[in-house]
């Protein structure tokens, strides 16, 4: 029997070495990191949220939505456009092997009514094609018309295309036909002062509710409301980004609400005016809340 373990072990380890590596979530994009940036617990309706030690890493980009879904499924981040600016939003689909080819033709299918409803749109066309993925960069075939409607459309289209398949850990730059390759960096300049990567739009909620994303604000303060469905104010919170004026930073941040009944809500996040403290940049998202005590 003894004469029988060692080569039972030493098979076993060869089995285990062999065995092929098990395919995981997409990941976050390449020079991202998770949100770390002055978290802060719920808190009592107009009651801010205490504040954490702001991170020093100052990434140029939020962190990819990359949550796992139901079995078979996987969740991809879209950036789609509003007001000349990028905005994300979020998908769950049938999982395929494919992703990149699934990113592009979502940002061709465009926001769903109700992201519409906030001003998101799309410049993408359908029929563009990633060729192949070589050294983290991904060759793309442009679909006809691509370059049309003025350089300022090319550019925000490029910059949806570039920001949504850098998700994925294989890309870090995309080639647009015979282009030089670009990368998120090339195209920082149209992030808006606020991005909120999570919650999403529709996306259902519990209390306390955490919200993330990157802020490049005055004193890196971001600013967190939560309205019912009249507006009125049921929660607040606010935190630090990972960096501030002149510089974009992670945030991350839990505010706790009170509502008697489940329903339709608005998440708002904001920066407050250095000159007269009003409400400024501010980005609404519209979810649905459960009901909190």
């Amino acid at each position: 029997m003894r004469r029988l373990i060692a080569p039972l072990a030493a098979l076993l380890l060869l089995a285990a070495g062999c065995a092929p590596a098990r395919t995981g979530t997409l990941g976050p994009a390449p020079g991202g990191s998770s949100p770390t940036a002055g978290a802060s617990t719920g808190a009592a309706p107009g009651t801010p949220s205490p504040i954490a030690s702001p991170s020093r890493h100052t990434p140029s980009a939020p962190t990819t939505v990359d949550t796992p879904g139901p079995a078979g499924t996987v969740t991809v981040q879209l950036w789609f456009t509003r007001d000349g600016k990028l905005v994300p939003t979020r998908r769950t689909l049938p999982a395929t092997v494919a992703t990149s080819r699934l990113a592009l033709t979502e940002l061709a299918a465009g926001p769903s009514l109700a992201e519409a409803a906030t001003g998101m749109t799309t410049l993408v066309l359908p029929g563009g094609q990633v060729t192949r993925i070589a050294g983290g960069v991904a060759m793309l075939a442009p679909p006809a018309g691509f370059d049309s409607g003025g350089l300022t459309n090319v550019r925000l289209r490029e910059a949806q295309v570039v920001w949504t398949l850098t998700q994925f850990p294989t890309v870090r730059r995309v080639a647009f036909a015979d282009a030089a390759p670009t990368g998120r960096d090339d195209y920082a300049d149209l992030l808006p002062p606020i991005v909120v990567a999570a919650p999403a739009v529709g996306d259902r909620i519990t209390s306390p509710v955490t919200v993330t994303g990157s802020a490049e604000v005055f004193e890196a303060t971001v600013s967190v409301r939560v309205l019912d469905a009249t507006g009125r104010e049921i929660g607040t919170g606010f935190t630090l980004a990972a960096c501030g004026s002149g510089c974009r930073g992670d945030y991350r941040v839990t505010v706790g609400y009170r509502r008697a009944t489940a329903g339709p809500g608005t998440i708002e996040v904001y920066e407050v005016s250095a000159r007269n403290g009003s409400r400024v940049n501010v980005v609404a998202i519209p979810v649905v809340m459960a009901a909190a005590g």
